[in-house]
């Protein structure tokens, strides 16, 4: 593998814009976007909240781990990571062993006023959304912050953003080889 194939995950908060550079770096190297979330309402046939009502939190983060363990390529693909995905037991581990990871942040004002755009989104379909936007991401922020190189979004052009994760990405990748070379 060359630093060239390697994969990109971006992790973060729902609301900073993974899916949305996902896209704008996927055209700019070559690569396939895959969306974590996309990829299994796909596979299971329904949608996000659907999933939630009918099988619950749980169930869903056992479909994310498995999609990331064995539902997408290895070499080529950017993967935009569900929020709570890098939340769980052993993923961040799991999605370093397979390619550089990126997290994307933005601040809570920022993400309420994109997340309240959407209405695919069962963990804030609650009375008050900021104060669960808050309480979300105080229990995530300690993650988030050691997933990999943290990369603002909000106030900025998308294509600076775009640019930036490309650097990252490019500079992070060329690491991800050598240290997966025998000694």
């Amino acid at each position: 593998m060359t630093a060239a194939d390697v994969n990109l995950y971006l992790v973060g908060f729902m609301g900073t814009g993974k899916s949305t550079v996902g896209r704008g770096v996927a055209r700019r190297i070559g690569f396939r976007l895959l969306d974590s979330d996309h990829e299994i309402e796909r596979m299971q046939g329904r949608a996000i909240p659907e999933i939630f009502a009918q099988d619950g939190e749980p169930a869903f983060r056992v479909m994310e781990r498995q999609f990331i363990e064995t539902g997408h390529p290895a070499e080529r693909t950017i993967v935009a990571c569900g929020g709570g995905l890098v939340v769980q037991p052993g993923i961040l581990a799991l999605l370093q062993s397979k390619g550089v990871v990126v997290c994307l942040h933005a601040s809570l004002e920022t993400v309420l006023e994109r997340t309240q755009r959407h209405r695919n989104r069962p963990l804030l379909e609650v009375e008050d959304p900021m104060a669960r936007i808050r309480q979300l991401y105080a229990q995530r922020e300690a993650i988030y912050k050691r997933s990999g190189s943290l990369v603002l979004t909000d106030g900025r052009p998308l294509n600076d953003i775009v640019a930036h994760v490309t650097r990252v990405w490019r500079r992070e990748a060329m690491d991800f080889v050598r240290s997966r070379r025998p000694v």
